[in-house]
């Protein structure tokens, strides 16, 4: 049986534990209220700019079709980009999403799919693919606690690039929905070509005029429309990662109080 000052010790290890999991469930709920607060700012401007993609794709107002909104029956050639986190210590978000991922590629490679890249974003999802020896096309890690749409617009253009080109009939984007502060939901969405689902029915049909032109305008406007799809993801992303990170550090403290009481009571 443990003597007395083994027991003391192990119980001042476990407050020192302790302190920190506390500390670090408060500043987690510090960040979580500025996540939610930028995600929720982000999503009028994703709504206003669905809407205007989705009249386009479906008045056919013009003569010009864009890549984004041409369908391919057989898609062969496959680009996803994955949304995770840079640190750790926040349950079992990443895994969750790196499921899905992982799902999404077997079943690609089962139904044939000959070229898969993968774009990541954040450090956790990287070390993942690398180890899994995926075709790692592109990477952003290092975010911060605030998404900047200038260092998200590099990697994600190697993918948009790739696809206008012909290199890629899909891409695919997983990350993690913000629910509410308990639940985080893994998503696995088609980014392109933009889909029925993806873009809703417009609520009616309205013609614009365009200047300079029609195809130069919706050329730059799809494109502003797949970044602010990918900004919203990551947006999501780092509030479900703040939310997850404070409800795991509260069960740690919990976890940690029940273990001194045990401990004091043996002793």
């Amino acid at each position: 049986m443990a003597s007395g000052k083994e027991i003391r010790n192990k119980i001042k290890s476990v407050q020192n534990t302790k302190k920190i999991t506390k500390a670090m469930e408060m500043v987690a709920a510090s960040k979580m209220r500025k996540a939610q607060e930028r995600m929720r700012a982000a999503r009028p401007y994703a709504e206003k700019i669905r809407r205007l993609a989705a009249n386009l794709s479906a008045a056919n107002i013009t003569d010009y079709k864009h890549p984004f909104l041409t369908k391919k029956d057989d898609a062969k050639r496959v680009g996803l980009i994955v949304v995770t986190t840079d640190k750790g210590l926040c349950g079992g978000l990443n895994t969750n999403t790196l499921r899905v991922a992982l799902s999404a590629l077997k079943s690609w490679e089962g139904n044939g799919v000959t070229d898969i890249r993968v774009t990541c974003i954040g450090n956790k999802g990287l070390g993942f693919m690398q180890r899994l020896g995926a075709k790692v096309v592109s990477h952003v890690t290092q975010l911060g606690d605030t998404p900047h749409l200038e260092k998200l617009i590099g990697p994600v253009k190697v993918m948009i690039d790739a696809f206008q080109n012909g290199e890629l009939d899909e891409v695919h984007i997983a990350y993690s929905r913000f629910i509410n502060t308990m639940k985080q939901e893994p998503q696995l969405e088609q980014l392109l070509p933009l889909t029925g689902e993806r873009l809703g029915t417009p609520e009616g049909t309205w013609d614009y005029l365009y200047e300079p032109d029609a195809q130069v305008v919706i050329d730059e406007l799809l494109v502003r429309y797949v970044e602010a799809l990918v900004y919203q993801g990551v947006a999501e992303n780092m509030a479900s990662e703040q939310s997850a990170r404070m409800v795991a550090m509260k069960a740690a403290s919990d976890n940690a109080g029940n273990v001194i009481g045990e401990l004091q009571l043996v002793y």
